[in-house]
């Protein structure tokens, strides 16, 4: 067998699934997040909470809750905020970019990953305004 660097013999690390039991990831088949290694990827994080949409029309709620459930799928996978390299946020209106950021900043402080903010046309729910992915190095 020829692991992810070329050597023979060398075994790729196991693949850590979690599920956080949110109302979409069996009906369309994927993980809140997946590691694998050192290197940990949530899916698209909303402010969805046992099916229901928290914080309507609350740009700023709505990134808390998201990067609240972003966090807690990575601690299921043994990974802290701290070791946070990069994040990703999509708003519906550029107008709540500053309050997404500002969200951002009061999560992550000093730890300062890699971020990328996108402006889209919309989100699964018309009422979502804020959606989040971070990516992780254990």
């Amino acid at each position: 067998m020829t692991g992810p660097a070329g050597d023979p013999g060398e075994v790729p690390p196991p693949v850590l699934r979690h599920a956080s039991g949110g109302p979409w990831e069996d009906r369309f088949g994927y993980s809140r997040v997946v590691r694998s290694g050192p290197l940990a990827v949530t899916a698209g994080c909303t402010a969805v909470v046992d099916g229901m949409l928290r914080h309507p029309g609350d740009a700023a709620g709505q990134a808390r809750v998201a990067f609240r459930t972003a966090l807690a799928a990575l601690a299921a996978v043994g990974i802290t905020a701290e070791r946070v390299v990069g994040s990703r946020m999509y708003v519906v209106d550029p107008a709540d970019a500053e309050a997404v950021g500002d969200v951002h900043a009061e999560v992550f402080g000093d730890v300062r990953p890699a971020a990328t903010m996108v402006v889209v046309a919309a989100l699964l729910d018309p009422g979502m305004r804020v959606e989040v992915e971070l990516t992780a190095w254990a």
